[in-house]
């Protein structure tokens, strides 16, 4: 099991990092957010991803956790990181 997810998690992650830059530019039509449960790291993820029902989920939790104070001063998702890249390898794929 763990053999079949993996290059779609490892995928997932090369995209998703792809799309930041060391200017910390993003391009239209796309979010910069921080994953992480203590260290957060940066990913820049399509806008198209707000509305499916799975990443709805991890705002909601967000919302319960931060409210609308992020302290990394953008959008913030408490969850490591392996379990968001799971989640945005199975966006990806459908």
């Amino acid at each position: 099991m763990l053999a079949i997810r993996l290059p779609r998690i490892l995928q997932a992650k090369q995209n998703l990092l792809r799309g930041s830059s060391l200017a910390r530019e993003v391009r239209k039509g796309y979010i910069a957010i921080y994953v992480g449960e203590e260290e957060k790291k940066r990913f820049v993820i399509p806008l198209s991803y707000l509305n499916k029902p799975s990443f709805q989920e991890l705002l909601s939790k967000a919302e319960e956790e931060f409210g609308f104070d992020h302290p990394m001063g953008g959008l913030t998702i408490p969850c490591r990181e392996d379990i968001f890249l799971d989640l945005t390898s199975h966006l990806d794929a459908s």
